[in-house]
């Protein structure tokens, strides 16, 4: 038992399936009060009745001041776990402003939007904890979609920025970065996905295992795969090689297409 999260008011968003259900179900295992948001108000309510939790459906965006009501007025840990992948077209191609916007929106500024919202009543208090699904993709890239990568770099930004700037005034936060999650949106990555991240695909459970052991170890970066460090510090090491690297890996793709 985390004691940290037993009797934890939790908001968990995008946990009609995949990580966000996971995530639900090991914090209301741990003894917290979930609220359970998805856009699919069925799956939301699944779940919230699976685990004893609340349902609250709807836009990740504009359900924190909700989900908050629902809890009795206090969150204390908030799951920004809802996310978006689309293709916005490469080079040369028509570009779907519409994919873009819509994962700006949903993989970036509904994190900026909760946190608006949460600050004031943890910074006064003292306490609470931001947990950020962001990706591998954020620390490193993905190849095939654009709009992911750029969005989930902007994800993994503001996390840390998020914990540089209020750690010391009691606020916790952790960035999940994962590669393979076999959820519908891995399901989704077509064959992109499946030459990159199939092959190492982890379940939702092991996610929200790691971040339970982020929690206990008080981690901010939660790797569910652990190579994903050893990654990034070639990436930071030599730029140009790793470039490369990743490049080999867009000609192999490509000739798949």
């Amino acid at each position: 038992m985390v004691q940290t999260v037993q009797d934890a008011k939790v908001v968990v968003t995008g946990a009609g399936g995949g990580i966000g259900a996971a995530l639900a179900r090991r914090f209301a295992a741990q003894g917290a009060r979930v609220v359970v948001n998805d856009l699919d108000a069925d799956r939301a309510k699944a779940v919230a009745e699976e685990i004893g939790g609340l349902a609250v459906p709807g836009d990740a965006s504009t359900i924190v001041a909700e989900a908050r009501d629902a809890l009795g007025g206090t969150v204390d840990v908030y799951c920004a776990n809802a996310g978006v992948g689309r293709d916005g077209g490469e080079p040369g191609e028509p570009l779907d402003e519409q994919g873009w916007a819509l994962s700006w929106d949903v993989n970036v500024m509904a994190h900026v939007r909760a946190a608006h919202t949460l600050l004031p009543d943890w910074l006064e208090r003292g306490s609470g904890r931001f947990v950020s699904t962001v990706s591998a993709a954020g620390l490193l890239t993905m190849i095939g979609t654009a709009p992911y990568s750029v969005t989930k770099h902007g994800a993994y930004a503001f996390a840390e920025w998020l914990s540089l700037t209020y750690r010391h005034r009691g606020i916790k936060v952790h960035a999940i970065c994962p590669q393979g999650v076999r959820t519908d949106m891995l399901d989704a990555s077509g064959s992109a996905g499946a030459l990159v991240l199939e092959p190492t695909a982890i379940e939702p459970e092991d996610v929200a295992d790691a971040l339970f052991r982020g929690i206990e170890e008080d981690r901010f970066l939660v790797l569910p795969h652990p190579e994903v460090a050893e990654y990034y510090r070639a990436r930071a090491g030599d730029p140009d090689r790793w470039l490369t690297g990743m490049n080999r890996l867009q000609q192999q793709w490509e000739a798949t297409r």
